[in-house]
C-alpha cells in the first residue's frame, strides 16, 4: 500500500491528503479508484497518441477489464499486451492500472472495474468522433463520460462500506462543475492540439457561470455527506475550483502555486 500511495501523492496531492485519512479498506477502495481513472486519463491526454491509437487502446482496455471474472483470478495478460507498445510513451499510472484495479478490496473490486471499462468504452468513443463538441447536451455527455460517472462510482464506494446513501445526481454535478472549470482553464492548450470543448454559443463566461452553478449544487451534496473523513475528498476540489474561477473571471491564466498550496493547507486543515 505505501508504494501505492506514494504514486497517488506524486499524482495528486490534493486526493492524496483525504485518502489517506480514510478508514482502511475505503481508502483502498477510493485510491484504487482514482488511480484507474487516472490511468486511463492520461491516455486520453496524452500529446505522442493520435486520436486512432486512443481509441484503440482504450477499448483494448475495457475489454481486458470487462472479461476478468474475479479479484483472486484477476488476468493482468490482455492488459499487458494492450500496453506492450506503448511501454516507453504512457506515464506509470497508466502502464500499472493492473495493480491498481487489484487494489480494492475483493468484495467490490469488480465495481471499479466496471466504471473503469466505462470511462475506457467512453474514453475511446470521445476520441472516435475527435472530441467534437456541437451543443451543451453533447458537453454534457462528454463531462458525465470522464467526470460525473466518477462521482457516482465515489457515491457506490461509501455505501458499500458504511451504508451512506448520498444524492448520486449531485454527484454527477461535482464531476462534471469540476471539468467544467478544467475545460476553460485548459482552452488555450486544447485548441492548440485541435480540440475545442466550448459548444458554438457558449463564451468562457457562459461557461464558468455553468461551472459554479453545478459546484453550489455539488457543494450541497458535500455537506450532506455523513462521513466527515470522505467529506474531505470533495473540500479541497471545490476550493480549487471556487478560487480559479475567480481567478479567471480577474483575467489570469490560471491559479498561483502559493494559492493553491495555501487554499490545500487551509481545506486540510478543516478536515
Amino acid at each position: 500500500m505505501h508504494d501505492i500511495l506514494d504514486v497517488l501523492k506524486e499524482t495528486s496531492r490534493t486526493f492524496y491528503l483525504p485518502v489517506v485519512r480514510l478508514p482502511a479498506g475505503l481508502r483502498e477502495a477510493v485510491a484504487a479508484g482514482y488511480l484507474c481513472m487516472r490511468a486511463l486519463d492520461e491516455i486520453e491526454d496524452h500529446p505522442k497518441l493520435t486520436s486512432g491509437e486512443k481509441d484503440a487502446l482504450l477499448s483494448e482496455i475495457s475489454l481486458a477489464l470487462q472479461g476478468q471474472t474475479s479479484h483472486q483470478a484477476f488476468d493482468r495478460a490482455p492488459l499487458d499486451r494492450a500496453f506492450d507498445k506503448y511501454r516507453e510513451t504512457l506515464p506509470e499510472v497508466s502502464l500499472r492500472l493492473a495493480d491498481w484495479a487489484t487494489l480494492a478490496p475483493p468484495a467490490i473490486a469488480p465495481r471499479i472495474w466496471e466504471a473503469a471499462a466505462a470511462m475506457a468504452d467512453r474514453m475511446a468513443y470521445w476520441a472516435r468522433v475527435q472530441w467534437r463538441i456541437d451543443s451543451l447536451e453533447t458537453l454534457d455527455r462528454y463531462t458525465f463520460s470522464v467526470a460525473g460517472a466518477v462521482g457516482i462510482l465515489l457515491c457506490d464506494l461509501l455505501a458499500f462500506f458504511d451504508g451512506s446513501q448520498v444524492d448520486r445526481s449531485k454527484a454527477v454535478l461535482f464531476g462534471r462543475g469540476l471539468q467544467l472549470v478544467n475545460i476553460v482553464r485548459n482552452r488555450t492548450e486544447d485548441l492548440a492540439r485541435g480540440i475545442d470543448f466550448f459548444p458554438p454559443g457558449y463564451p468562457a463566461e457562459r461557461l464558468m457561470g455553468y461551472a459554479r452553478e453545478c459546484l453550489e449544487a455539488a457543494e450541497a451534496y458535500a455537506l450532506s455527506i455523513p462521513s466527515r473523513a470522505f467529506y474531505a475528498l470533495y473540500q479541497i476540489p471545490l476550493k480549487l475550483a471556487y478560487a480559479t474561477l475567480d481567478a479567471l473571471a480577474r483575467g489570469e491564466a490560471k491559479l498561483s502555486r502559493e494559492a493553491v498550496t495555501a487554499l490545500v493547507a487551509e481545506a486540510d486543515g478543516l478536515a
